[in-house]
């Protein structure tokens, strides 16, 4: 198959509720969209880089740049096959993941489509519906979280994550964990915290936490494994692990005793499933991460997650969680079982609608 022509889609999306973290407050989502095209199909793919360097060094200008002077051009007018052949043309290119992963994904869509066969079923899943909770940002007030928390398991979520950092942790945790002593509650702490503050985490040991996400350095693991043989709740390491190598490092030295895998930051599907199989000859569980995704990014996240040692529920939140109007269809709705469903059409199985698209654009490439 060769590789006719890519384009690139700078958007930037509103919140439908802002969504704050140790380390900014977020109001919009800006993303760059990819879109390959091929023997009439065209396949999509999302880079998941914000607009500055907060969450990774990578941002939405870095990523336009590496994906219009070094990724494109290494694929266009090429013969692709599969996916291998990507990642092949990308072996010269350091870092830089998530504009690699949206050009990689959106030839794992094309190839798919071009195959008949969901996104879901050519990664090798075995699921029809897969667990998801939500993730609640800080908020000003204690009040005001509680009720964003009610809201969400009103609206059927099962599993709830709370992002955390110092100064608002281990009260906040307990508020939660009294009004709800059965729900399934996790924490995320995006590196917020060093070895000094291990009094804070022995205190959150007591609420039966799922896991405490990254609490520590964006890329460390050796205070991590230090701090988890003090800790009953297991560590999940999220900015730590950017490839397979980075997992197994990880794992080799007790750093954690689960992955978030984001598919943005391990590089692509590929390599995402690569740790996927890694963590599951380890008996280590895995679960999806979510990076505000529009419908194109929540498919291929939903699309993961259907592969069998994802057993936590994803941050894979319902559309209407995010956006009022999605850029492409139809939309993911929560199940009563606390699931999305996973798409059946040949590839993403979504759609993007050109005039939503053209309606939030604000830059436009187009490499024939």
């Amino acid at each position: 198959m060769k590789i006719e022509s890519i384009e690139l889609h700078h958007i930037d999306l509103p919140l439908v509720h802002p969504f704050e973290t140790s380390f900014s407050r977020e109001f919009t989502r800006p993303c760059i969209l990819v879109a390959v095209h091929a023997g009439g199909l065209t396949g999509w793919g999302e880079c998941t880089a914000h607009a500055g360097p907060w969450y990774s060094s990578e941002t939405v200008e870095t990523a336009w740049h590496v994906l219009r002077d070094f990724l494109l051009p290494a694929v266009l007018g090429q013969e692709i096959e599969s996916p291998a052949d990507v990642v092949a043309r990308f072996r010269r290119v350091r870092g830089h993941p998530m504009a690699r992963a949206a050009l990689e994904n959106a030839v794992w869509d094309l190839l798919a489509q071009r195959r008949g066969v969901s996104l879901a079923d050519m990664l090798g899943g075995r699921r029809e519906r897969v667990p998801v909770g939500v993730s609640v940002g800080i908020e000003p007030t204690l009040d005001a979280l509680l009720d964003q928390v009610a809201g969400h398991i009103a609206e059927g979520y099962g599993r709830i994550k709370l992002k955390i950092k110092p100064g608002w942790d281990v009260d906040v945790v307990r508020a939660v964990r009294e009004r709800w002593p059965d729900l399934p509650l996790q924490v995320d702490a995006n590196s917020a915290y060093t070895l000094a503050d291990v009094p804070v985490f022995r205190d959150l040991d007591q609420f039966d936490l799922l896991l405490i996400e990254q609490p520590l350095h964006h890329d460390d693991i050796v205070d991590h494994a230090r701090l988890q043989a003090q800790l009953r709740t297991p560590l999940c390491l999220d900015e730590s692990i950017h490839s397979p190598e980075h997992a197994r490092w990880a794992l080799d030295i007790g750093a954690c005793r689960i992955i978030n895998v984001k598919v943005g930051r391990v590089g692509g599907l590929t390599a995402a499933r690569q740790i996927h199989d890694l963590c599951a000859e380890r008996g280590v569980p895995v679960w999806c991460g979510g990076m505000l995704e529009t419908n194109v990014g929540r498919a291929a996240n939903v699309a993961l997650a259907t592969l069998p040692n994802f057993t936590l529920p994803g941050d894979i939140s319902a559309s209407a969680r995010y956006y009022r109007e999605d850029i492409a269809e139809p939309n993911f709705e929560i199940n009563d079982d606390s699931t999305l469903s996973v798409p059946i059409g040949p590839g993403l199985g979504v759609h993007v609608i050109p005039d939503r698209l053209a309606a939030v654009r604000l830059r436009h490439l187009h490499l024939p």
